[in-house]
């Protein structure tokens, strides 16, 4: 038989949009009934995604420091991985925080349905429970927040032990001795870091001219040049033409992009294949048909600016309705379209939104970045400031980053911001705050920031561009 309830406020899909949504919401005194897939609030990035891989980066980066702390003077032996407990440290903190977002989710009143939820019109939903049974919730408006899923390649199934996508690669199976990473984005760069600080051989093959595609080179390329130390061979303008599987691994088939020639091997064998070329929205499946929800060409629910679709009593926020699919993105989103919902004035008009790669060293960049002024033909100047010359990131022994300013030639107001080198998704945050409050490079430099810090690189960089660095010399030229 099947159940009703009903709900003025229903969020499809547990993840940092949807829980944040459905927080706000009991907070203002609604009723909330979150629905979702797993077994507690937290969706993709808490279970299968930015959380245990950050876990995992983590335990990376301990392993590569006890080998650089022989150029300190401090030996270890040589480290042994239990991946058995790793596995198990992984979960624990998954269940951490995904426990405590139950608790949380009980004491606002809020409603958790686990299950698939579907559209049936535009003010009720049908949920097949993890039971198998059907409930039907009736609302008054609803918050699609469905997140995305690893996108496949034409051809490659992943129904193969050795063929991985990224919640694959997290469960952590086991090292293989060699694998293979198809694709140069965040998440291929992070997850190969992983698998070769545990020990695998790592090749990876973007089929763009370098790393990280649309992220500034004088970035990418100082990762780029450690990860060519790390990995076994980083292959760019190179794509996968054949991959099929055999008794002792995966055999691939490389190709250069318009004829350009590939390192030999064009062959080669792998013990496993991760496959990393992207996300696609989770908006299929859902009942939308059913409703006057719109979606683009890619897939993606069309909003407006406070986050409502076509159809009047459904918002929907995240990875779902395009990118930059980021879970700090999700959750503003969630902010605005809850205010929408009480009606109060709002709207998702963010200058500047913080992307971070969490690889060794890190990249984090917010606002306009040089590519895109390029592209856009837009005037800029730009500062930068090396850490070789900062004294905090010569203590750390990790003097090869970069802060840069995206500056206004007029008026010297800060329009972007760049980092490389560790602890930069950590830094970014000053960044965005001075785009936001429309700060220009003087009130950075005049900004008193604690020393030695590498949050001194922002003040640095301003006084670069100032001319005022006591830790760049700039010579003087001399009219006649």
């Amino acid at each position: 038989m099947e159940r009703t309830s009903s709900t003025q406020l229903a969020v499809v899909g547990g993840g940092p949009g949807g829980y944040i949504a459905a927080f706000r919401a009991a907070d203002a005194g609604l009723s909330v009934t979150l629905i979702g897939q797993e077994p507690a609030p937290g969706g993709v990035c808490l279970h299968v995604g930015c959380i245990p891989s950050k876990a995992l980066l983590h335990v990376a980066r301990v392993l590569a420091e006890v080998r650089e702390a022989q150029a300190w003077g401090i030996t270890f032996p040589s480290p042994r991985v239990d991946l058995e407990r790793l596995r198990a440290w992984k979960r624990s903190v998954v269940e951490r925080l995904t426990g405590g977002l139950r608790l949380l989710a009980e004491q606002r009143g809020v409603r958790y349905l686990r299950g698939r939820a579907r559209l049936w019109d535009a003010r009720t939903l049908v949920v097949e429970t993890e039971a198998g049974e059907a409930e039907r919730v009736s609302f008054q408006q609803a918050i699609v927040a469905t997140g995305s899923r690893p996108a496949e390649l034409p051809g490659v199934s992943f129904a193969s032990p050795r063929i991985m996508d990224s919640t694959r690669a997290l469960e952590l199976e086991d090292v293989p001795r060699t694998l293979l990473v198809i694709g140069g984005g965040y998440i291929g760069l992070e997850l190969g870091t992983v698998y070769a600080r545990l020990g695998a051989r790592v090749t990876l093959v973007e089929m763009m001219p370098g790393i990280l595609p649309g992220v500034d080179r004088d970035l990418a390329s100082v990762l780029a040049r450690r990860l060519e130390a790390l990995f076994e061979a980083v292959l760019v303008n190179t794509t996968v033409a054949e991959m099929r599987e055999e008794a002792e691994g995966v055999r691939v088939r490389l190709e250069g992009v318009g004829g350009q020639a590939v390192p030999p091997p064009t062959e080669r064998v792998f013990d496993k294949v991760l496959v990393c070329v992207g996300r696609k929205p989770n908006a299929h499946d859902l009942g939308l048909e059913r409703t006057r929800v719109e979606r683009d060409a890619r897939g993606f629910v069309r909003v407006d600016a406070q986050r409502r679709t076509a159809e009047p009593t459904i918002f929907a926020i995240g990875d779902v309705v395009g990118e930059p699919m980021l879970a700090h993105k999700a959750m503003h989103e969630a902010r605005v379209a809850v205010e929408a919902i009480l009606g109060r004035p709002t709207a998702f008009a963010p200058r500047a939104i913080p992307a971070v790669v969490f690889t060794d060293p890190e990249i984090a960049w917010c606002g306009l970045t040089e590519t895109q002024a390029r592209q856009e033909n837009r005037p800029i100047k730009v500062a930068r400031f090396p850490w070789a010359a900062s004294g905090r990131a010569v203590t750390v022994d990790r003097p090869e980053g970069v802060t840069k300013l995206i500056l206004d030639p007029e008026t010297e107001r800060v329009l972007g911001v760049g980092i490389v080198g560790v602890g930069a998704g950590e830094l970014i945050a000053e960044g965005v705050l001075a785009i936001e409050m429309g700060a220009r490079a003087s009130d950075l430099e005049r900004v008193i920031h604690p020393h030695p810090t590498l949050s001194e690189t922002f003040m640095e960089a301003a006084e670069a561009f100032l001319g005022v660095s006591p830790h760049l010399y700039r010579r003087r030229t001399t009219e006649r």
